[in-house]
């Protein structure tokens, strides 16, 4: 099973796109080559293939990425499925995993993060799941996003090695901006996620 994350940001004209560009150009570079894995196209729109226990934690590292800057934001569809066919460019390639996540990207109206998979159940669950995950991770600050993406990247730091990675003056800093970012409710939504995957 694997999982494409289709993607746009929000706002996008709001920022020079030469500030925001290499930020995500090195996230997606961090779980995959381009053109293979991923692609950016349109100026503001991606694809990014990975596996599909991963998909989760690794859109909220690309979303951490995004809101370190303030003006912007991004939404993006998760589908899980088979991939049939595998081109040498991302958006040549097909399959149920690359239609979930068109579709679901056609359905996010206002949402910022979707998920579709081929289990109804599963569906269901996290159509009610997100939009309370939302409300705290489209409200994270650019402060806040730096240090939740360092952590996700970075599992095995504690939080005195976040601080010092990050030039932050103070492990009490880092522990509060990861308590408004929601960091361990978000490590057992990622959990719960995973194990949900594990389960099909």
């Amino acid at each position: 099973m694997k999982a494409v994350i289709t993607g746009d940001i929000m706002g996008s004209r709001k920022l020079a796109s030469a500030i925001w560009l290499p930020e995500l150009k090195a996230v997606l570079s961090h779980y995959g080559s381009e053109p293979k894995d991923w692609e950016i196209y349109r100026g503001d729109s991606f694809q990014l293939l990975v596996p599909a226990e991963e998909a989760l934690e690794i859109a909220l590292c690309i979303k951490a990425t995004i809101k370190q800057f303030k003006e912007i934001d991004v939404r993006m569809a998760i589908g899980v499925g088979a991939v049939d066919y595998l081109a040498e460019k991302i958006t040549e390639s097909n399959g149920e995993a690359f239609i979930n996540s068109g579709e679901c990207f056609e359905d996010l109206k206002k949402q910022t993060l979707g998920l579709k998979t081929p289990w109804e159940p599963m569906n269901a669950t996290f159509a009610v799941v997100f939009p309370f995950m939302l409300m705290i991770a489209d409200n994270w600050t650019s402060t806040s996003a730096e240090i939740l993406k360092k952590a996700i990247e970075n599992p095995e730091f504690n939080q005195s090695q976040l601080a010092e990675s990050l030039n932050r003056k103070s492990q009490s800093s880092i522990s509060s901006s990861l308590k408004r970012a929601g960091y361990e409710e978000l490590k057992n939504m990622i959990s719960f996620y995973k194990q949900q995957i594990q389960k099909q």
